[in-house]
């Protein structure tokens, strides 16, 4: 179980870590990032705003993991952080599946480059983070 929440911390503070350099303005990978129509179209332009939300998000999964692995002592009962540990995993099984369009195992369109990554990185990263979160609720 330690071996697990740690890895799911340390992938959340990493993907964190990298919101928080789009959102000062960096734009390293951000061309993969964002799906696009078949015309090669972004389907949304995230502001910083909305980077920095995300960015929260995925410090809080990060901390539920630390704290369901007994790591951090919020005040708050255990079954709250194991109920937060099953949401993570519905969420990102939900985020594999997709949208039927332009994300996910269920995805239509395949030929954009974001395509691409979301079937060879994304997707699994997604479907990893929904299994290990149910493991760690089912366990």
């Amino acid at each position: 179980m330690e071996t697990l929440t740690t890895a799911n911390a340390v992938i959340f503070f990493l993907l964190a870590s990298l919101h928080v350099y789009w959102a000062i303005g960096g734009s390293n990978g951000m061309d993969v990032t964002v799906p696009t129509d078949s015309n090669g179209r972004k389907l949304f332009r995230p502001g910083r705003g909305i980077t920095l939300l995300v960015t929260l998000g995925l410090l809080a999964f990060g901390l539920c993991n630390t704290a369901f692995a007994g790591w951090l002592q919020p005040g708050l009962a255990p079954s709250s952080f194991r109920y937060a540990i099953l949401l993570i995993a519905v969420i990102f099984l939900l985020r594999a599946i997709g949208d039927f369009r332009y994300i996910g195992m269920a995805k239509r369109y395949r030929q954009s480059r974001f395509a691409r990554w979301d079937t060879l990185l994304y997707t699994p990263l997604c479907l990893f983070l929904a299994a290990s979160h149910s493991w760690l609720y089912f366990i």
